[in-house]
């Protein structure tokens, strides 16, 4: 269903949301009709109920249709996570359960945002700035700014890390705290969009909380949790951002093997040149190990096992083969790939930010070295 979904209703529309930019809300929505958004919702609260790897492969079928609106789909996923996994019931039920049955006032499906990346704080999430201090009543006021937040302008609530220790020099372990913020809330506010180089549709903001007062029953866990569930989270939501990456290489594939084998040069269709071929033969390995590692990333997650380890390379390598796939499908188009009138320049603009966003590839080759390097003494 997955991939007739794509092929039906994201492949012809990705050109048109990728050159005005509109945020694709006619396929979101359809997309809830069918059990395709949100699909790491428990039955329990209305969602489909699917685990990780069934998950994955919803997301590489987005992928390959667009990556853009697949990002969109997809960091619903990523603001619900640390709510799924240490949310209490109260907070399920709210939050998960309006995803569900609710719609905005236009008749869309509701969206959400995980806030953490600052202006002077990505991977570095011990320099987060933003704070929340605490009442006499146990309520929070919330200061602060967040950067590059995927679905900023159309989301219901946000999954929040902000400072909560008054010591600067406090270790991450004590001093972050996750809070869950409605993007209604008084003081809460949205940037401009974002205008990025691909993934045009995705809808990327500033938000600013200025004295937003945040209910105590809205605190995750508990304060000083915040550093914990937002690794954790990771965990469950780097193998799908591997998966996009996946389904945008797949596409990059098909679209050069169609176009090899109707292009012709020196009398005979480019696909019968060897160098095209080790091109396309390179596109089909990397995409079958990225896929493998995204699978096994999942499953290991499905079954209880830790894969933070695993989670990475399944990130980091998708991203690598997806880059390199869409490059080569451009070099395999030739003139033609360079131009918008082909699709394969926009695969190209579209997988660039999966080496950046949840976590840099530079980011997860530490968290890959420091991995290996204590499983390796501890003789795992």
């Amino acid at each position: 269903m997955a991939r007739k979904f794509s092929r039906e209703e994201i492949v012809p529309r990705a050109a048109h949301h990728d050159k005005t930019m509109e945020y694709p809300w006619e396929i979101v929505k359809k997309a809830r009709e069918v059990g395709l958004l949100n699909t790491g919702i428990a039955e329990k609260y209305g969602g489909p109920g699917l685990n990780l790897t069934e998950s994955c492969l919803v997301a590489e079928e987005l992928g390959y249709g667009c990556a853009g609106i697949g990002t969109a789909m997809e960091s619903n996923g990523l603001a619900q996570a640390p709510v799924i996994l240490c949310g209490n019931e109260e907070q399920k039920m709210k939050y998960l359960g309006r995803m569900m049955h609710e719609s905005d006032s236009n008749g869309n499906p509701l969206m959400s945002a995980y806030c953490v990346t600052e202006p002077g704080a990505g991977s570095d999430v011990g320099s987060l700035k933003t704070r929340a201090e605490r009442t006499k009543d146990g309520d929070y006021i919330l200061n602060g700014s967040k950067m590059w937040i995927t679905n900023g302008g159309v989301a219901n609530w946000y999954f929040v890390l902000a400072r909560t220790h008054p010591d600067p020099k406090a270790k991450q372990s004590e001093a972050l705290s996750c809070f869950i913020v409605e993007a209604d809330w008084p003081g809460v506010s949205a940037g401009r969009k974002e205008i990025n180089m691909g993934q045009r549709c995705s809808d990327t903001r500033g938000i600013t909380f200025d004295n937003v007062k945040v209910p105590k029953e809205n605190l995750l866990v508990g304060e000083g949790a915040g550093f914990k569930i937002a690794m954790t989270v990771f965990d469950k939501t780097r193998p799908p951002v591997g998966a996009l990456g996946v389904g945008l290489a797949q596409r990059a594939l098909d679209e050069s093997t169609r176009y090899a084998l109707e292009r012709k040069t020196f009398g005979t269709e480019i696909i019968n040149h060897q160098a095209v071929q080790f091109m396309i033969a390179n596109m089909v390995v990397g995409i079958e190990t990225a896929r493998l590692a995204i699978l096994k990333a999942a499953s290991m997650f499905d079954k209880g096992l830790r894969n933070s380890l695993n989670a990475s390379v399944a990130k980091y390598w998708a991203a690598e083969v997806a880059n390199k796939s869409a490059t080569d499908a451009v070099q395999i188009f030739g003139g033609a790939g360079y131009n918008s009138e082909y699709p394969v320049e926009k695969l190209m603009r579209d997988a660039k930010i999966i080496q950046i966003y949840e976590g840099t590839a530079q980011i997860q080759n530490l968290i890959i070295a420091r991995n290996h390097v204590t499983n390796f003494t501890k003789g795992n």
